[in-house]
């Protein structure tokens, strides 16, 4: 293969990897022609949600693979900025990724459904602090944990994955509801072991892109996470329906009986969920506790200032601030490794804050709506912040382009 081809089979493939780890096709585009620049190579791309075509009809076309997972984006955070600041020889680039893709899980699968259990409470600590709803949000998380890993080999199974877990998560919490009177506290529960489905990347990703006039993957994305909506809709849809629920049994009443602690005592739970459900790198857990609770409480203060439809649009303009402040530092990730465990964090929490009771009072239009303002307000905090970054990265005459990995 001529060093040409390697070349451009190089900015294919780590195009791939990008999209694979939810890089917004701006920045992938931006990345593979910087890479092309630094390689010296006239490799014009074509960068659309799942696909990747570098050079012309007779160089590579890469489709996207399968999603990279979470503690496999650090190295490739890594090599992205060795590509970009430096002449990164293409061979050894291709090498790096293959790493990258074959690298093993940190953790047994077992220790990631404990990781998701653990991850599960914490939204019950956050969203309804009362026992019952902590034990609820525990058990039904291991219960989600473990359908996960036992579906993780079977494509098929997983697509349905969704709409069994919103199933059996919706008609198992109001079952013993009803047998045990618990009334709002099998509501509140549902949230808590459903977060892993939430399409909350793929809309943040369609605002960004759509507002960068990235229509045709904007609508793309913003396509994909309505489905993955609807398919949590059909579930919980089902299981009401067989259950024959009441408008009273779906009367939301959010409670504390545990105390204000509680919630806080939930993100730094969510952490360790994190570190043994996707087992990040070690030394990541310090930056990922402090980004955790900085997106939390920019939240809250935000939601007390403004109301819960405007909660996310603050923890993510404070988020999105903090993670670009800290991947300047030489020790840190870069900040799209940041930003994510923070947004998944940020989404159930402004959801809780505008209230579950709009999620399954039976008005189907509405749950939509919340769950997509919610959603839409923390991207456009990405995209504040971010603006806001670049002006004053600019005006400090830095290079704004490769000041932050996005």
């Amino acid at each position: 293969m001529s060093d040409e081809s390697v070349t451009v089979e190089f900015i294919a493939r780590l195009g791939s990897a990008m999209l694979s780890a939810d890089y917004p096709v701006t920045m992938v585009r931006h990345t593979l022609e910087r890479v092309a620049q630094r390689q010296g190579a006239d490799c014009p791309v074509l960068v659309l949600p799942n696909f990747i075509q570098a050079g012309d009809r007779q160089h590579t076309t890469v489709a996207r693979g399968a999603a990279l997972r979470y503690d496999q984006t650090f190295p490739l955070g890594e090599l992205i900025e060795q590509a970009q600041s430096r002449r990164l020889d293409p061979a050894a680039g291709l090498a790096e990724l293959d790493r990258i893709h074959a690298l093993p899980r940190r953790f047994s699968g077992w220790v990631g459904v404990i990781g998701y259990g653990l991850q599960s409470a914490a939204y019950g600590l956050i969203l309804q602090p009362t026992v019952v709803s902590l034990v609820a949000a525990t058990g039904f998380g291991l219960v989600v944990g473990l359908l996960e890993l036992l579906t993780r080999r079977n494509a098929a199974l997983r697509q349905l994955l969704p709409v069994l877990s919103a199933f059996l998560v919706t008609y198992v919490a109001f079952s013993l509801g009803r047998l045990l009177h618990l009334g709002h506290d099998s509501l509140r529960v549902l949230i808590a072991p459903l977060t892993l489905f939430l399409p909350g990347v793929a809309i943040t990703l369609a605002v960004i892109e759509s507002s960068t006039s990235e229509v045709v993957s904007g609508s793309a994305r913003l396509m994909a996470g309505l489905m993955r909506l609807a398919q949590l809709a059909l579930g919980i849809l089902l299981a009401v329906q067989l259950l024959g629920l009441t408008w009273s049994e779906l009367a939301d009443a959010p409670a504390n009986t545990l105390g204000s602690w509680a919630p806080w005592l939930g993100v730094a739970v969510y952490a360790v969920g994190i570190i043994l459900h996707l087992g990040p790198p070690r030394g990541f857990a310090p930056w990922l506790t402090l980004v955790l609770f900085t997106a939390y409480a920019a939240q809250l203060v935000t939601n007390a200032w403004f109301g819960g439809y405007v909660s996310g649009f603050g923890g993510g303009l404070i988020l999105i601030l903090c993670a670009l402040t800290l991947s300047r530092l030489s020790m840190t990730p870069v900040a799209q490794v940041m930003l994510a465990p923070g947004f998944w964090l940020l989404v159930p929490s402004s959801i809780g804050m505008i209230g579950v009771a709009e999620l399954a009072s039976g008005q189907g239009g509405a749950a939509i709506t919340v769950m997509l303002v919610s959603m839409m307000s923390i991207a456009l905090g990405f995209t504040t912040g971010y603006a806001v970054w670049n002006a004053f990265t600019r005006r400090g005459g830095q290079d704004a382009d490769s000041a932050a990995e996005l």
